[in-house]
């Protein structure tokens, strides 16, 4: 197969875009944990909750003088100090550490507390740019006397060296960064409360949806939602950026319509897949269904703006992420108030991406139908093979999506590592699934994990990607062997993994 350059350039422009969406949607998701936890506590405690009783003023407000009494923003007890200091410090040192380990998410915490003391405002974007920027900092001064020091003084220089150049950024990010973040979040806030007032929120969905399709999806949601979602949640109570991506309603109207009106392998899969994104909350289940039609994307946009049209209208919105994109999720974070809205929004949602993707489905019904008597169903593995490289993840669609490659080597395997953008639902579905198949042919001594791409080191065996990620994934392990997938829960390419361990012998 050849490729122009066009598409080679384009593919790196993706990928790029993939690395910096994968970096910064990897400071919020290990800490999503975090931010629900806030998320209930809001939704309990603050006078709109659900226990409004428990509400109690906490007296350091008055001692905060002239920094900020504003009850929007510093609220009861626990709440305002989550988010204020908790939450983007949890950021600023994941992301240290993604840049520098151990050291750059001190450095990286202790520069971010400048932004939050000097701004108004929860800092979220601020530690997304400080953390990761200060570990880069202390990470090249170290690399002055790296080599240099007398035996015995490592300790000394590195803890001082670490504190001064910490306390300089502090006061660099209280007195320049701070201000300037502010800023940009206030401008940010601005266009948001336009769009809404405008009603030209729904229009989001023309550009969501399809990036979800590009697997953007993480940074999407967590790169950008979530920081302006909690601070819009930290003043109004709730917010309906928390809703734009995560609302589970497009993907189950299109699966559904596949389960009514598809055929074959499509239309045995999709109650299964079904179950997966509108439960278990993992959306990138219904991808490679959009893919085997690529036009399914317009039923994906039309449910998409609705759900966001419901919640302007409703004037809903969650208090927190829901992660993953669950309805039991929503629903939890969901405060009284905005319930009704929220679950309209997912219900209107998935009726009319149904009845789109019921028109586009039926529309080529016929065809498909011809090919399965044909014994040519391979033309629509094909077709989603051709488009892998707009998936980022391998989904639930049985053996749709063609067959894997580069299992098949005489290297030992004892660590086997599934990567895919957030480390976390298709490939952690994907290690399951081959360690159970490694147990069932009594296998031991080999281990199985999932991990992010960006994670990834070069000490494993084997590292198994989708397709589209398997250059990455190389860049960080060249050592290693890459099996790529199209499908991380049926790919035959986990039975050739099996064979070739177990030929390994003892």
């Amino acid at each position: 197969m050849t490729t122009t350059s066009a598409t080679s350039s384009g593919g790196s422009a993706r990928v790029g875009v993939q690395k910096f969406g994968t970096f910064v949607s990897g400071m919020v998701l290990p800490n999503i944990a975090a931010f629900i936890a806030w998320g209930l506590i809001t939704a309990l405690f603050i006078p709109t909750g659900w226990l409004p009783l428990l509400h109690i003023e906490p007296t350091w407000v008055q001692q905060l003088g002239g920094w900020s009494t504003d009850p929007k923003i510093v609220n009861t007890g626990l709440v305002g100090p989550m988010i204020t200091y908790l939450l983007p410090l949890l950021i600023a040192n994941t992301g240290g550490r993604m840049v520098y380990g151990l050291r750059g998410g001190v450095i990286g915490t202790i520069a971010t507390m400048g932004v939050i003391v000097g701004a108004g405002i929860p800092m979220f974007l601020g530690a997304m740019i400080v953390g990761p920027g200060a570990a880069w900092i202390i990470k090249q001064v170290d690399k002055i006397w790296a080599n240099k020091i007398r035996p015995g003084f490592e300790m000394l220089v590195d803890n001082f060296s670490g504190g001064i150049v910490g306390a300089a950024l502090a006061v660099f990010a209280f007195f320049l960064i701070a201000p300037a973040v502010t800023a940009l979040s206030n401008f940010l806030e601005s266009v948001v409360h336009f769009l809404v007032s405008s009603h030209l929120l729904p229009l989001a969905s023309v550009f969501v949806e399809p990036g979800k399709i590009l697997f953007l999806n993480n940074a999407i949601n967590h790169g950008v939602f979530t920081p302006l979602g909690t601070i819009e949640a930290a003043k109004s109570g709730k917010s309906i950026l928390f809703l734009i991506e995560a609302n589970p309603g497009p993907g189950v109207g299109i699966l559904l319509a596949f389960a009514v009106f598809g055929v074959g392998l499509l239309r045995a899969s999709a109650p299964g897949a079904i179950l997966i994104q509108f439960i278990g909350g993992i959306h990138e289940i219904y991808f490679p269904y959009v893919l085997a039609k690529p036009l399914l994307v317009v039923a994906a946009i039309a449910g998409g703006a609705t759900g966001v049209l419901t919640n302007v209208i409703f004037n809903s919105g969650l208090r927190a992420p829901a992660s993953p994109g669950s309805i039991i999720a929503v629903i939890a974070q969901a405060p009284p108030g905005s319930l009704l809205g929220v679950l309209c929004s997912v219900v209107f949602s998935a009726a009319v991406s149904f009845l789109v993707a019921s028109v586009i489905i039926r529309a080529s019904r016929r065809r498909d139908l011809a090919a399965i008597d044909a014994g040519e169903d391979t033309a629509l593995a094909n077709a989603v093979a051709q488009n892998a490289a707009n998936k980022g993840t391998g989904s639930r669609v049985g053996d749709l999506l063609g067959t894997g490659t580069g299992a098949a080597t005489a290297t030992r395997v004892h660590s086997i590592v599934f990567a895919c953008d957030a480390g976390m639902g298709s490939s952690a579905m994907g290690a399951t699934v081959l360690r159970n198949k490694l147990k069932k042919a009594g296998v031991t001594g080999v281990t199985v994990e999932n991990k992010a791409i960006a994670n990834l080191t070069d000490n494993v065996d084997l590292v198994i990607t989708q397709a589209q990620l398997t250059e990455r994934a190389r860049e960080k392990t060249p050592s290693a062997q890459q099996v790529s997938v199209d499908d991380f829960m049926s790919s035959p390419a986990y039975d050739q993994i099996v064979a070739q361990v177990q030929g390994q012998g003892a």
